[in-house]
């Protein structure tokens, strides 16, 4: 699935990429974001991530969107809106839930076009008979 992350730190540096690992390891939980998330925490020597910006593909999940707020991300930014799974804004909004103590920035919609238009290739493609 054509989804990546990447987390930067707030100057730019990259602390950690990823992308769908799911199919490849068997593990439910390797999402891109989730991915990122632990590569960025082991070279950032701590699990806090504040000051960090996640970019990703795809609108995250509830995991995802959980993961960002427990991981102290400052800022979420992503491409396609996911209506039917998505955690930042369509479906759920779970990053900015008052309850919560930390409430990363969203900026959504960044290259919408492309991201959606990646997904919607790989998609078709899958699902036209060969």
């Amino acid at each position: 699935m054509p989804i990546g992350a990447v987390v930067v730190d707030g100057r730019g540096r990259v602390l950690g990429a990823g992308a769908n690992e799911r199919e490849a390891t068997g593990d439910p939980t390797a999402h891109a974001e989730v991915v990122a998330l632990r590569r960025a925490a082991a070279a950032n020597g701590s699990w806090r991530l504040e000051g960090a910006t996640l970019a990703v593909t795809l609108e995250p999940c509830t995991m995802c969107a959980g993961a960002l707020v427990q991981a102290r991300v400052a800022r979420v930014v992503f491409g396609a809106w996911d209506p039917k799974a998505g955690a930042v804004g369509s479906l759920w909004d779970v990053v900015r839930d008052p309850r919560l103590n930390h409430r990363p920035e969203v900026v959504a919609g960044v290259l919408e076009g492309e991201c959606g238009g990646l997904l919607r290739a790989f998609f078709g493609e899958r699902r036209t008979p060969p």
